[in-house]
């Protein structure tokens, strides 16, 4: 690939909390596109299975605390340096900041593991979504990727994808089956908003 080519590609940036799964499916994904590529996973978590994931993909791998993302603009000037075109957060537990979403309006989506407004907000994510769910005795689930504002999982929504619940369902299974959406849509629903801004 020629410098220029490189030059031209649209960046995403990553931010995890957790084992990384999804970042490292996103970034393989991107790994073979002459558009798009994966420039950075950043996490809250010094032992994150995400940090370790993008520094075996020769991806650039950044740890910060809370200090640096809520009270200082080094999380925002490590961003603006890198310039990403998406900011992807994939299993990223935190809140995130006004001054980070201000300085991206619609740069910003996050996956959450049901299908929002139901079972979203604080506390609402991993296997805490999964039990609510069979503990309701809901008949279907599924993802939301949505845009991120101030307020959890609160951001319009970008793209549903649905399962069924079987009665012989657990918060274990059903977190396979979610997986499985997550690892199918989210890289497809990165590369269609990349491109709607081309």
């Amino acid at each position: 690939m020629s410098e220029k080519e490189s030059r031209n590609k649209k960046k995403i940036v990553i931010f995890a909390s957790g084992s990384g799964t999804n970042a490292e499916n996103i970034i393989k994904f991107f790994q073979n596109s002459n558009k798009s590529e994966v420039v950075a996973v950043l996490s809250n978590k010094r032992n994150a299975g995400a940090l370790k994931r993008a520094h075996d993909l020769n991806v650039k791998a950044l740890l910060f605390d809370r200090e640096a993302l809520y009270h200082t603009n080094d999380v925002l000037n490590i961003l603006k340096d890198m310039e990403p075109d998406l900011i992807v957060l994939a299993g990223f537990l935190w809140l995130f900041p006004s001054n980070i979403i201000q300085e991206f309006p619609e740069k910003i989506i996050n996956i959450h593991p049901a299908l929002l407004p139901k079972y979203g907000g604080k506390g609402m994510y991993g296997s805490k979504v999964h039990e609510s769910v069979i503990e309701n005795k809901e008949t279907e689930t599924g993802i939301t990727i949505h845009y991120v504002n101030e307020k959890y999982d609160e951001g319009n929504t970008i793209f549903q994808a649905t399962t069924q619940i079987a009665n012989t369902d657990n918060a274990e299974s059903l977190a396979g089956k979610i997986h499985e959406l997550e690892y199918k849509h989210f890289p497809e629903v990165i590369q269609q908003l990349l491109e709607k801004d081309n």
